[in-house]
């Protein structure tokens, strides 16, 4: 197994704005794992308030490129035992995985969906993310939009602007980026209009002394992100969230992706399988994911300008998975 890495800039159709910052454009980092002729690809991206820098990962898959090429070609969860052993960050640790997924089911002539016992019941549809602007700007792009669903980003408490998207008559999810409060998260889940929100994704600063004053069993669908990461136990966010939001980068892949699924459905978590900004090679992974989930946002590929792939595709919010083997990626 051979493997090679790139760097790439993808352009932002228009600056993006969260609570952490603006952004015109995300640089992801393309892993290519290949074997008789065939290739796989996974996908990471450089995101500054998680700490990643992909020059680090560079320098690392260089230490790590002959250990990797040893491998012989087995089970991807075998294969996910090795890159385990390797101690290596979860967002590399992802793209690696997806890479081999994508590889493993090119070289067996089969998909993901087959290897893994997935039937395709229903597809819920993805939200468009809208950034952080004025409530003005934001209910225009949401009226001008295609779309059915929404997830407005926000960086304050503002009631009045909330009040002005639930009237909006469409499906409006928030994403506070951990810019409320806990007496505004109070306010919000002791009011009923709060259920009206699909959800309201990570409204405190990540830690357990903010989440701990969240209650499940009030109005507001709480909705953990930051608070939901690899080493994260679901026990402890049982009873302050009541959704989790599952992204690839954070978990390490589809092999944990698979079995958190099985935990938060155990534990009667609803599930999201959301993205960071990032092309094809990374939604289409998540995107072999949607069966088995509530919630669906997969929208970063239709962020960017300069998408560099072919594979699964979210248009208009509807989820349209590729048929062929593996995941189904290739370049442009």
């Amino acid at each position: 197994m051979q493997i090679s890495w790139q760097i790439v800039r993808l352009q932002l159709k228009e600056t993006f704005s969260i609570s952490y910052g603006s952004y015109s454009f995300r640089e992801a980092l393309i892993v290519s794992l290949s074997n008789y002729g065939k290739i796989g690809f996974g996908e990471c991206t450089a995101i500054d308030y998680y700490g990643i820098n992909l020059s680090d990962f560079t320098k690392k898959l260089a230490e790590i490129q002959s250990q990797i090429e040893k491998q012989s070609i087995k089970h991807p969860s075998e294969f996910y035992a090795f890159l385990e052993s390797l101690q290596l960050h979860s967002f590399l640790r992802s793209a690696l995985d997806c890479a081999y997924w994508d590889l493993f089911g090119k070289l067996e002539n089969k998909s993901f969906l087959a290897f893994n016992s997935i039937e395709i019941k229903q597809l819920p549809e993805s939200s468009i993310t809208i950034s952080v602007a004025p409530i003005e700007e934001q209910l225009q792009k949401i009226a001008k939009s295609d779309w059915n669903k929404f997830k407005v980003k926000w960086n304050h408490y503002d009631e009045k602007a909330l009040d002005l998207l639930l009237n909006c008559q469409k499906e409006i999810a928030l994403d506070a980026n951990g810019s409320f409060s806990i007496s505004e998260c109070q306010q919000l889940e002791e009011n009923p209009s709060s259920a009206q929100f699909t959800y309201i994704e990570q409204p405190m600063k990540i830690g357990f002394s903010n989440y701990s004053h969240l209650n499940a069993s009030k109005f507001a669908n709480w909705m953990a992100d930051e608070d939901c990461q690899e080493q994260t136990k679901l026990s402890d966010l049982k009873t302050h969230y009541k959704t989790i939001n599952i992204k690839l980068v954070k978990t390490g892949g589809l092999t944990p992706a698979l079995e958190l699924i099985k935990e938060a459905r155990a534990n009667e978590f609803k599930i999201m399988i959301g993205c960071m900004t990032e092309s094809t090679v990374g939604i289409s992974a998540g995107a072999f994911l949607v069966p088995l989930v509530d919630y669906v946002d997969l929208d970063g590929a239709n962020l960017i300008a300069n998408d560099i792939a072919f594979g699964s595709a979210i248009e208009k919010g509807k989820v349209l998975l590729s048929e062929k083997v593996g995941l189904g990626i290739s370049l442009k």
